[in-house]
């Protein structure tokens, strides 16, 4: 599959141990990873300026995350009534490098379900997702 992960859902994979750092783990492995100019440079800010992480670490954390990864560029805006104007920018690159799935805690984000044939999940809803076809691959 073809997986796009938020910044938010980056941010806690890099700061924390736990379900993003698992979920990432396991795009990186076994999934196709796509990310956008535009969201690794939002990484690369809310890395440094708010969580205070020193720039080389930051660079080490993006190049990994970097290292398969499909880059896509936004296209053509979504027709979807969000708030973040910024989020559709992301949502269009996701699209534009045929993203299945769209991996984000945003809430406003995650209320819209879909857009065009891009799902939107939860970290938590992609993990079940991945349970699920583990079991039905036994």
């Amino acid at each position: 599959m073809k997986i796009f992960l938020d910044t938010n859902v980056l941010v806690s994979a890099a700061a924390t141990r736990g379900l993003c750092a698992d979920v990432l783990r396991e795009v990186l492995s076994s999934q196709q990873l796509i990310i956008s100019f535009l969201m690794v440079n939002e990484l690369r800010m809310v890395l440094r300026q708010k969580l205070k992480v020193p720039g080389e670490l930051i660079d080490e954390f993006i190049g990994m995350i970097q290292q398969d990864a499909h880059f896509a560029t936004s296209g053509k805006l979504p027709d979807v009534r969000i708030q973040d104007k910024d989020d559709l920018m992301i949502l269009s690159s996701a699209l534009n490098g045929n993203a299945d799935l769209f991996v984000t805690g945003d809430r406003e984000l995650l209320d819209l379900g879909k857009v065009e044939n891009m799902e939107i999940v939860s970290p938590r809803m992609f993990w079940e997702k991945l349970k699920a076809q583990a079991s039905q691959k036994r």
